[in-house]
């Protein structure tokens, strides 16, 4: 454990939730993610939950919020580092003092709903996942709510399930913070959150195909906030390409606990449907990085393309993996312009011509055509 580690509150009754908080740069949304929480928790059941708050040494007023805050609520342990590791090594700070039988990830610029912590308790309870899963939606700054599109896949999952019953929970936005995961079971499968961006990556995936019990809280019990200034997905940086390693990781893991090729293709269409979007997408990547980022994408391609082939999209998404199939950057960049041209005869310049969002890379299982490889790898 880092020198720089220091705990200010010390809860003593070991709780059934540990709630994960890292925080840095967010002093104007810090104190609602905190009272969020806390005001949610019930009164009988307060040593049932407690909350483990990460300064990843925020240059901003944040240390000195979370100090207050513990005055406030005693279920609140703060842990202040001394140097900035980046919010994949700042969870697992938290991970590494939480005490709860299960851990949540809530990120400090999100905040909860009411009604959120006695339902996820009661399910907790009553289930006995590995893996439980919420729903969310995503919050504009202009107070616009939205239901994200991969909500729907969550709908009708009957109790407790494999991923092998609902396949279609691999396609539910890939991020920490819509489960709930059993501690242990997160040791049994090693998982840590590696250093860069898009850390989810490699933690995400496993969690599902690991578990014996998946249970999914159907109702909306995160507040995701779009649009705030300094976010990932609103940030022109080089940083994306961490995604490359994040995935790399991802198949290195799948690799050796299934080295006869299960799941593969569910992920490889996963993981080029999701460089679509960030390729595509103006709000990331500069336009003088668009075609390194578009040959690293044809690079993987190559490298992990199954064996057997994959069930690609159909319509235009289908046609932008053929082209990443064929390192087609030329042809990928005038269905682009021709995609955003459309966009502005139709009133809508699309934001996103990569197809898709985040939270549903792969769009669905509909109007698939299956890819084999050939002699040389490629389509």
């Amino acid at each position: 454990m880092p020198e720089s580690f220091r705990v200010v509150t010390q809860p003593t009754p070991t709780p059934l939730l540990s709630i994960v908080v890292p925080v840095y740069g967010v002093e104007a949304y810090l104190r609602q993610c905190l009272d969020s929480i806390h005001a949610d928790i019930p009164c009988d059941e307060m040593t049932e939950v407690e909350v483990v708050a990460v300064d990843d040494a925020s240059p901003d007023r944040c240390g000195e919020l979370l100090r207050e805050c513990a005055v406030d609520h005693p279920r609140l342990r703060v842990l202040h580092l001394d140097r900035n590791v980046g919010l994949g090594l700042a969870r697992n700070e938290g991970l590494d003092v939480a005490t709860g039988r299960y851990v949540w990830f809530v990120d400090s610029d999100d905040w909860l709903p009411a009604g959120t912590i006695p339902a996820v308790l009661e399910r907790l309870r009553v289930d006995h996942p590995d893996v439980m899963m919420i729903d969310h939606l995503r919050v504009h700054e202009c107070g616009r709510q939205e239901v994200d599109a991969s909500s729907r896949l969550l709908r009708a999952t009957p109790g407790v399930v494999r991923l092998t019953d609902r396949p279609q929970l691999l396609r539910v936005q890939h991020t920490a913070w819509n489960k709930v995961v059993r501690r242990e079971f997160m040791a049994e499968l090693g998982l840590r959150f590696h250093p860069g961006w898009y850390e989810d990556i490699p933690f995400s995936h496993p969690l599902l195909i690991g578990a014996e019990r998946i249970s999914v809280l159907n109702r909306v019990c995160y507040l995701y906030r779009q649009g705030r200034q300094g976010a990932i997905t609103s940030t022109r940086s080089g940083r994306h390409f961490d995604a490359f390693e994040q995935y790399d990781r991802l198949f290195a893991w799948l690799r050796h606990r299934y080295p006869d090729g299960r799941w593969q293709a569910e992920l490889f269409d996963l993981m080029v449907s999701h460089f679509l979007v960030v390729v595509g997408n103006d709000d990331r990547l500069h336009p003088h990085l668009r075609r390194d980022f578009f040959r690293r994408v044809a690079a993987h391609y190559r490298r992990y393309l199954p064996s057997g082939g994959y069930p690609r999209p159909g319509g235009v998404s289908g046609l932008k993996h053929r082209l990443v199939g064929r390192d087609s950057y030329l042809a990928y960049a005038a269905l682009r312009r021709a995609h955003r041209l459309a966009g502005r005869v139709r009133g809508n310049d699309v934001g996103n011509p990569a197809g898709g969002s985040d939270s549903t890379p792969g769009g669905t299982a509909q109007n698939r055509t299956l890819v084999r490889t050939h002699g040389n790898g490629s389509e």
